[in-house]
């Protein structure tokens, strides 16, 4: 069974940084791209970023040069390192494959800037 748990979000102020995790189980780790992605109230969801095997990134506009996500594949696990956080920021963060599978959303972790 396939499971993404991602953890890290929390209150910052503009200008800091959050660093999230997201474990994923299972072989499929290894064959996929993982991918972050972000629903802010009343707005839909959106990829931020992802990362192939290879550890080829790509980032939506708004987050180049502020965020950086990278994998570990000894742990199963993605990170989304951001900095420089704005308030326009502030969203619940999901991580799943990349074309997303609509069974895999987790419960994501809400990462809140204030100004």
């Amino acid at each position: 069974q396939v499971q993404l748990v991602e953890s890290g979000g929390g209150l910052v102020q503009a200008g800091g940084s959050l660093r999230l995790s997201c474990v994923v189980s299972g072989i499929i780790f290894r064959v996929s791209r993982v991918g972050w992605y972000r629903q802010a109230p009343g707005q839909q969801r959106e990829l931020v970023a992802f990362v192939t095997t290879s550890g080829t990134t790509n980032y939506t506009d708004s987050v180049k040069g502020r965020f950086t996500i990278s994998r570990d594949s000894a742990k199963n696990t993605v990170y989304l390192q951001m900095n420089s956080l704005k308030p326009e920021d502030t969203a619940v963060y999901y991580c799943n494959l990349h074309p997303p599978v609509w069974n895999y959303w987790g419960q994501g972790t809400q990462v809140t800037v204030s100004s």
